[in-house]
């Protein structure tokens, strides 16, 4: 029956993402009881649990951009010699696993996974894309409640919002007494986790001296800026080149 794995030579070559959504999370979040649009503890978990894939997967992951319940991680390597099923699997099993760690779930969650092939130029044009979904889900979760607590049914507040640009939307919320501009970086930018070196004081058995080795730790950056602005672009660069990225 080996022949019927029809799928398995499907693969991909780097750079590439893969990014995993969670499924039917609006039901994961109610079971919590988190805080509407948004939850700090449950930002924390996921950005934990991308970090746990950076760091603790043994995957050649360069930087993972997380936002909501969604987590991109770029590939600029291709471990499984590209093996689409093998990444996809892995990789949403990985994070499904972390998360259920760090919230301490009772029951299953799952996220789905796909691989998104790039270019080495497109890797900031994708990471500003994604970046511009987080500022869309920021400014309609911020409308939804709004209507939410002044009486509207779940219907009636979809309904409302489906009619209304962004700038309705934020003038909605204004008047609800909320800045969307105000808001927290992480709420509107999403979070950034990515790998930096450090210098680490050590001895030289050989040597009998002391010496200086390099390692690397992972960061998370809640204060990300535009990727699309030129302070963003040039965190990208650094972040995504090889001569400063070698993993270790």
């Amino acid at each position: 029956m080996k022949e019927r794995e029809i799928y398995a030579g499907l693969r991909t070559v780097p750079p590439f993402f893969i990014r995993v959504d969670g499924r039917n999370f609006r039901h994961v979040l109610s079971s919590l009881k988190c805080e509407r649009p948004y939850d700090l503890i449950f930002a924390k978990s996921m950005s934990a649990s991308a970090e746990m894939l950076l760091r603790d997967s043994e995957l050649p992951v360069r930087l993972i951009f997380v936002f909501s319940d969604e987590i991109n991680a770029l590939f600029c390597e291709a471990p499984f010699r590209g093996r689409i099923e093998k990444l996809d699997s892995i990789v949403a099993s990985f994070i499904a696993s972390a998360l259920t760690l760090n919230l301490s779930l009772s029951s299953p969650v799952a996220f789905d996974a796909r691989i998104v092939s790039v270019r080495e130029s497109d890797i900031p044009l994708y990471l500003a894309w994604r970046q511009s979904e987080a500022w869309r889900n920021h400014v309609n979760a911020y409308g939804y409640y709004s209507l939410r607590k002044n009486g509207y049914r779940a219907r009636e507040a979809h309904a409302k919002l489906r009619g209304m640009g962004s700038s309705e939307i934020h003038e909605l919320v204004y008047a609800h007494g909320i800045n969307l501009a105000k808001t927290p970086s992480w709420q509107r930018r999403g979070v950034l986790v990515h790998k930096e070196f450090y210098e680490k004081q050590g001895y030289n058995i050989k040597t009998g001296q002391a010496a200086t080795a390099q390692r690397t730790k992972a960061v998370q950056e809640w204060d990300v800026p535009l990727f699309a602005s030129p302070e963003g672009k040039e965190l990208i660069a650094k972040l995504t080149n090889e001569n400063t990225n070698k993993y270790q």
